[in-house]
């Protein structure tokens, strides 16, 4: 018997690539259940997949920075703290310090749909009961229609596990100019934004003042401390887009909405920014 269960979850995360660097990812999770029935007649009660599989993947890789351990790099895991140092692309730099809960390591020599599914698979078929003896996982982006960008950025004052440094999202970006679509714009800046690390001003520190991590030259740098403890970032500026504003989705539709209005003052502008899957803020200027 095969249950199924089609969107039980959305992965945002970020993972480390060796050409691109941190890429930020929005992944929806289609699950298959394999097994027998149990006593309820039942291969798993659809309560425990929402609630004991969903909450597995919460825990071990959304909101995270996922690294293959095959990774182009150094990384370090003592004191409960992570640190890792990377050069990927064009000779772009990263250095990160953070709580260990922040980072993923993933077997293999890269972060792909098919090894980020075999580490979910090794994580959550030992919670399985013993009728269920196998599970099918699938990885797929939201269909889109428009232009969309990776990003990657951290959120001090959230209390939950976005304040961790690295993570991201694939995210659609609407643009529109007195009411109609305008292509060009959501092209302009999903270009942009490929792949970028977006920054907060307050957050950017002097490379002297790093306490974990070493940067380079044409590095930029952020730390902050939150409640899941002190997190800081060296990578290259050009890399980045910082801004003078929180980098929630929120500030991010007003930013937008507020940049294009600047171009275009004689014109309504309207943003439809999203963070990952169905969920995003709309921004007027």
């Amino acid at each position: 018997m095969i249950l199924f269960v089609d969107a039980l979850t959305v992965i945002d995360f970020s993972f480390l690539c060796n050409k691109r660097g941190a890429v930020g990812e929005s992944w929806i999770v289609d699950m298959t259940l394999h097994g027998q029935l149990n006593d309820e007649s039942m291969v798993l009660d659809f309560a425990l997949v929402k609630k004991q599989i969903k909450r597995i993947i919460d825990d071990t890789i959304d909101h995270k920075l996922a690294v293959a351990k095959g990774f182009n790099g150094d990384v370090k895991i003592e004191n409960g703290r992570v640190e890792l140092d990377c050069q990927f692309g064009d000779a772009h730099h990263l250095a990160m310090s953070a709580p260990e809960q922040a980072l993923c390591l993933i077997e293999g020599e890269e972060v792909t749909e098919q090894t980020v599914i075999a580490f979910l698979k090794s994580v959550i078929m030992p919670n399985m009961p013993s009728n269920v003896k196998d599970i099918g996982i699938e990885l797929r982006p939201e269909p889109s229609d428009s232009f969309y960008y990776h990003y990657s950025h951290g959120l001090k004052k959230h209390d939950g596990n976005c304040q961790r440094i690295i993570h991201g999202h694939r995210s659609q970006i609407g643009v529109f100019v007195d009411g109609m679509k305008h292509p060009r714009l959501q092209k302009e800046w999903a270009s942009k934004w490929q792949d970028i690390y977006l920054g907060t001003q307050e957050d950017i520190i002097q490379p002297s003042e790093l306490k974990f991590v070493t940067s380079k030259e044409g590095d930029i740098c952020f730390a902050y401390e939150s409640t899941q403890g002190y997190f800081e970032l060296a990578i290259s500026q050009n890399r980045c887009d910082i801004l003078p504003c929180d980098t929630t989705v929120e500030c991010i539709a007003e930013y937008l909405a507020e940049q294009i209005k600047h171009q275009m003052p004689d014109n309504a502008i309207t943003v439809k920014a999203y963070e990952g899957v169905g969920k995003g803020a709309i921004a007027h200027a």
